[in-house]
């Protein structure tokens, strides 16, 4: 079972990275030119771009999503837990 100083761990984790939402652009599926990256922040307040070298596609993918997921999960398992 994860423990309460675990998630809160997880969460501060989770909120010492840039701010969401992240999102993957793969070269050649969402744009032509370039490198494949991670943008972080939303559109208007973009934080830094985040590039990996030998990363797959999937990789950039469920680390973008990471940082959205993550502090859904801690959320939900929270208010699980006050059930």
């Amino acid at each position: 079972m994860i423990t309460e100083e675990e998630l809160t761990q997880m969460e501060h984790r989770a909120n010492s990275a840039q701010s969401g939402p992240w999102k993957a652009y793969i070269e050649g599926r969402d744009h032509e030119s370039g490198a494949s990256f991670i943008m972080t922040g939303p559109e208007d307040q973009r934080g830094d771009d985040i590039e990996m070298i030998g990363a797959t596609i999937a990789d950039y993918d469920f680390i973008a999503h990471a940082r959205q997921d993550i502090t859904r999960l801690i959320d939900e398992i929270r208010k699980l837990r006050r059930k």
